[in-house]
């Protein structure tokens, strides 16, 4: 098969999945409660089914596409989640399913009931270490303790890798950097200091509260000694670092301040089958209608092909060209992260 190409010659690898525009938190940079408190979400009947998505991802599995991560929303609010894994799990060509989660709603029998259906890994937001920014930020009074007991059973059920993300922002939580580091350091669970970005336009970014990657690095070295390592895969979205004295790493990711669009090879597709090939793109690609009108592998194939092709997408290199220009972008909760 000839690799398939966009048109800046970025392949196709990797494929995240929202299976609900649901969530159980608020949290500011993403839900703000008074944009979403009235929000009417997506009946159950718009939403793709377990079927639907299986289908796509064979198609995507033929264009290149090896790894998938399921998002939401919050994924665990969606029902039988083990059977949508257990079938993408048995796609020729996919090597690698993973799920983004704030895990307040894992349970053990949940963690390990993933596992056996074929999840790999997990990335658990987790915003600060103490209640009162944390509670702040998720907007729901969900306690640090209940994230940290989701960790603990996704550890117990043997993952092969689990991931914390924090996203960071100036004046909110950039206090938390230096705990959430301390805390994770010798787990083997990897933290990852995301910058605060402008995803959709729900959460009033501006550039001023971008915690920059260089400030969270400086932070950190200047307690607890790390040096940069090298990139586990070529456009692996995280720079690496390990602490000097060996106990473990951290991950810095800088969409804002050093943006990574030359290696992105990351396509969206939405609850109800629109197709994203940005995560801050202003719309997306319908692929519902097909799916549901008979349409042909071969034709909606075909369709995936044109659409990979004629992307272009580097907003993150372009961003400070456009600040101050009224630009409608799909909002991270309709897409996942």
């Amino acid at each position: 098969m000839t690799e398939l190409l966009d048109g800046l010659g970025r392949p196709i690898h990797d494929l995240r999945i929202s299976v609900t525009d649901r969530c159980n938190f608020r949290c500011t940079y993403c839900m703000p409660r008074e944009v979403f408190d009235n929000h009417k979400f997506l009946p159950r009947k718009e939403l793709l089914s377990f079927e639907e998505i299986e289908r796509l991802v064979r198609l995507f599995a033929g264009l290149g596409v090896r790894k998938l991560r399921l998002t939401g929303g919050e994924p665990l609010v969606r029902n039988d989640l083990e059977s949508l894994i257990e079938r993408l799990a048995n796609i020729d060509g996919i090597d690698d399913i993973a799920m983004t989660s704030n895990v307040s709603l894992m349970t053990a029998a949940r963690a390990q009931s993933l596992r056996d259906a074929g999840l790999a890994r997990i990335n658990v937001s987790l915003d600060a270490m103490d209640d009162a920014t944390f509670k702040a930020i998720n907007d729901v009074d969900v306690s640090v303790q209940q994230v940290l007991d989701g960790i603990g059973h996704c550890a117990a059920a043997d993952y092969d890798e689990i991931k914390i993300n924090m996203v960071v922002k100036k004046g909110l939580n950039e206090h938390s950097i230096l705990p959430m580091a301390r805390f994770f350091k010798g787990t083997g669970q990897i933290l990852r200091f995301i910058e605060f970005m402008d995803v959709g336009n729900a959460n009033g970014w501006v550039p001023e509260e971008v915690f920059t990657a260089a400030e969270i690095v400086e932070m950190i070295n200047a307690e607890l000694p790390i040096e940069p390592t090298d990139a586990n895969y070529s456009g692996e979205v995280a720079k690496r670092w390990s602490y000097s004295d060996g106990g473990g790493e951290v991950g810095v990711i800088a969409s804002v301040s050093e943006p990574f669009c030359g290696g992105c090879h990351r396509a969206r597709l939405s609850a109800v089958g629109q197709l994203f090939t940005c995560l801050f793109a202003s719309f997306g690609h319908d692929l519902r209608t097909p799916l549901r009108e008979d349409t042909s592998d071969k034709e909606i194939l075909a369709r995936l092909e044109n659409i990979w092709q004629n992307r272009n997408d580097r907003y993150s290199e372009v961003r400070a060209s456009l600040v101050g220009t009224p630009i409608k972008k799909v909002e991270m909760s309709y897409i996942g992260g």
